[in-house]
């Protein structure tokens, strides 16, 4: 949910310098999430991802759609929903990843986009559970898939 993420990552360093289409963004050996997402998707495991995201959208923006094809060959459902079109949905105050509608871990950045010291947060609240499961179907159902999201 945030526009920049962990600046310093040596891969978004070399995208901003203007490495594009490096045959390691595909590379399953060399990007262990992709074989993870492929061997996850051939199992029967539905893994999706919605990205909200502020327009016009920032350099680290444009840098995650660039490396978002990848992973949506591996077989990773992703959408894009532009902030303003979230205005009307009650979402948690951080990222998080959702698994099974059954728990939550929680992503904590500080205010320069890098992992925060405890940085993750996992429960099975029910409540909160289902706050993130409502809140991520929410996006999902207003959001634009990959393939038809243009970056504005």
């Amino acid at each position: 949910m945030r526009d920049e993420y962990m600046r310093s990552d040596p891969r978004f360093a070399a995208w901003q310098n203007g490495v594009r289409d490096d045959p390691a963004e595909r590379d399953p050996e060399r990007r262990p999430w992709l074989r993870l997402i492929a061997d996850l998707v051939a199992q029967g495991v539905e893994v999706r991802r919605a990205r909200i995201v502020s327009e016009p959208v920032s350099d680290y923006i444009r840098f995650e759609h660039h490396l978002t094809g990848p992973t949506v060959e591996a077989g990773e459902q992703v959408r894009w929903l532009p902030r303003r079109r979230a205005s009307a949905l009650a979402l948690p105050g951080n990222d998080f990843w959702l698994f099974d509608d059954s728990s939550v871990l929680f992503h904590h950045f500080g205010g320069d986009g890098e992992l925060a010291p405890d940085d993750e947060e996992f429960t099975e609240d029910p409540a909160v559970v289902k706050l993130c499961a409502d809140a991520f179907e929410a996006v999902w159902t207003r959001a634009v898939p990959h393939a038809d999201y243009r970056l504005a």
